[in-house]
């Protein structure tokens, strides 16, 4: 799909009909590895609750209220990133952004995550509301790695109107 289209079709969907199929999900994974990461270390792991019992337990003791009913017929998919990697050399941080640096090729990674669910005629809704500690218990997740967010991932039940942006001059400038 052209890029301009695909970027205007993406939407954060709040109401799924059905989630994602592993396969595709695994497709979509294998695309959003290909975002650029500091020194391609890549050190964003994802986390995928597909099954329907361990999404019914995972809604329930995790997510508050409202994300449980947005995300209500969709896979989730956990993001994280490996800490004091991504933006340190021998152990200190080359810069004062530090563990800025993995957050930042995590948001890369989800950026391209949804885009990539979008080209496969999915939709996302990346859901940053939710229990970290509760989340680390549930799926194993080591200590050394930075919880970023939840994203839900299936067919839109509803066609979500396309939100209003600010002008560029208000985001932009230009020297």
């Amino acid at each position: 799909m052209e890029f301009s289209i695909l970027a205007q079709r993406r939407r954060s969907v709040r109401k799924y009909e059905c989630p994602a199929p592993r396969p595709q999900i695994e497709r979509i994974l294998k695309e959003a590895q290909q975002a650029p990461s500091w020194k391609n270390m890549q050190t964003t792991r994802y986390y995928v609750v597909d099954s329907p019992e361990t999404l019914e337990a995972f809604r329930a003791a995790i997510l508050p209220q409202g994300n449980k009913e947005k995300s209500e017929n969709a896979a989730l998919i956990v993001t994280t990133f490996v800490k004091d990697q991504v933006g340190f050399s021998e152990g200190q941080p080359v810069n004062d952004a530090g563990n800025f640096w993995g957050a930042y090729d995590s948001g890369l990674a989800s950026a391209y995550l949804c885009l990539a669910a979008s080209n496969e005629g999915f939709d996302t809704l990346i859901m940053g509301i939710r229990d970290a500690e509760a989340i680390r218990k549930c799926l194993s997740i080591p200590g050394d790695e930075q919880i970023m967010a939840v994203i839900a991932i299936g067919k839109r039940a509803e066609e979500p109107a396309m939100r209003p942006r600010k002008p560029l001059s208000e985001v932009a400038k230009f020297f």
